[in-house]
């Protein structure tokens, strides 16, 4: 706090020095003071030896008002960028302490769809833990760019350049158990996660993943990452719940009149990968399709006439079960139920569906706690990621560099 203060002091001072009028170039003379000091060197002209010397000495330096100025204000925006700095680097350390997975070497690539709900939970628990990584967005028509693979959905996660993660649940909770015991390769914990095949209530064979929403850490590991008794538990049963339930509520209740229909393709397409023409298929002939495929999705999963009731229930039922005394499921910060919630709510902003949420539930200030948290984390790595590379600059050579530009 004192070298903000000192660093604002300074930038005033600079101020005056600038706005006052005797800076100008030709009232310097009233600033910085007449010096004439007799000097043993020698000068060449047309006055007799020392005459030049003390001629250059008594004489007001041209502009001296000004740079006395720029010199106190890049003092103090020196001194404050030290400030916010020091205060960041004290901040985001003990961030870290708290989450000390944070920081991987991993390369990471998603395939996704960017409206699909599943793919927006693998995006909200890599931000979360800010691990970059690159995007490929499928044509959900074609799916070219996944041609490759023999698993034919999104998310696919592909972790550095040669092992593949399906299935959202089991990206999350494999890199979760990689951040948090860094013990095993991501090869070695997938074992953990086999492939079962199995039959869906119509009798098609799918691939379903055991284990899959477990974090499979030591006992020391797991009473850090859960410290109070049952919220491993309760993180399982609604991470599961946000996949058995949550999800299924979106199409119903984004595609429940012909007009959401239009409006959720039209934000479909524009987000999507499509060509004009595909687009513009898609967008039309689409809408209409979903709005009637909705109506079967109604009859499949039991929801009422009226879906929306359905969706103020799920949401409620998710903020009671988070109770009163807590900020998030998993306390004061999100937990992997918390982050697989809100990517399966988020799919809907911008749309009908999302607003009458917002108004009609309870599930605002959780939502609002949770984006407004994770925007920070966003600045906030942006910042030390700006004042990292400053660092790396010589100061004295930057800041003359600047003096120079400003003053001269």
């Amino acid at each position: 706090m004192m070298a903000a203060a000192c660093a604002r002091t300074l930038s005033k001072v600079g101020r005056l020095v600038l706005d006052t009028p005797k800076c100008r170039v030709t009232n310097t003379v009233a600033l910085v003071p007449r010096m004439t000091m007799r000097c043993q060197g020698r000068a060449y002209g047309t006055g007799g030896a020392g005459f030049r010397s003390r001629l250059l000495l008594a004489a007001p330096v041209r502009g001296s008002g000004r740079v006395l100025g720029c010199a106190f204000l890049l003092g103090g925006g020196f001194g404050l960028y030290q400030t916010i700095k020091l205060t960041l680097q004290r901040h985001l350390a003990e961030e870290k302490a708290n989450a000390p997975e944070l920081g991987t070497d991993l390369k990471l690539t998603l395939y996704q769809y960017k409206t699909c709900p599943f793919c927006s939970k693998v995006r909200a628990f890599l931000d979360y833990h800010g691990l970059p990584y690159k995007i490929v967005e499928v044509n959900p028509v074609m799916r070219q760019e996944i041609k490759w693979s023999t698993y034919r959905k999104v998310p696919i996660l592909m972790v550095n350049e040669t092992v593949q993660l399906n299935d959202s649940s089991v990206i999350i909770s494999a890199l979760k158990t990689y951040l948090v015991s860094k013990e095993k390769t991501i090869s070695e914990i997938l074992t953990f996660y086999p492939e079962m095949k199995a039959k869906n209530d119509r009798g098609k064979d799918v691939i379903e993943f055991g284990n899959k929403y477990w974090v499979m850490v030591r006992d020391a590991d797991a009473d850090h990452l859960y410290p109070e008794k049952d919220t491993r538990k309760e993180e399982i049963k609604w991470r599961q719940w946000a996949d058995d339930w949550l999800v299924h509520l979106i199409s119903p209740n984004v595609y429940r009149t012909p007009t959401e229909a239009l409006a959720s393709f039209d934000y479909i397409v524009q987000e999507g990968k499509f060509g004009t023409i595909e687009g513009f298929f898609a967008k039309y002939f689409g809408a209409a399709a979903m709005w009637f495929i909705s109506k079967r999705l109604k009859n499949k999963h039991h929801l009422q006439d009226d879906v929306r009731k359905d969706l103020y229930k799920a949401v409620n039922d998710w903020v009671a079960a988070i109770g009163k005394n807590k900020k998030f499921m998993g306390g004061d910060q999100p937990n992997l139920a918390d982050l697989a919630v809100f990517g399966v709510l988020r799919v809907m902003e911008g749309l009908q569906a999302f607003d009458d949420m917002m108004e009609h539930t309870k599930v605002k200030n959780w939502y609002q706690a949770y984006a407004e948290g994770r925007t920070t984390s966003a600045i906030k790595s942006k910042l030390l990621s700006s004042l990292q590379q400053l660092e790396a600059l010589d100061t004295c050579t930057t800041l003359k560099t600047k003096l120079d530009a400003i003053c001269w």
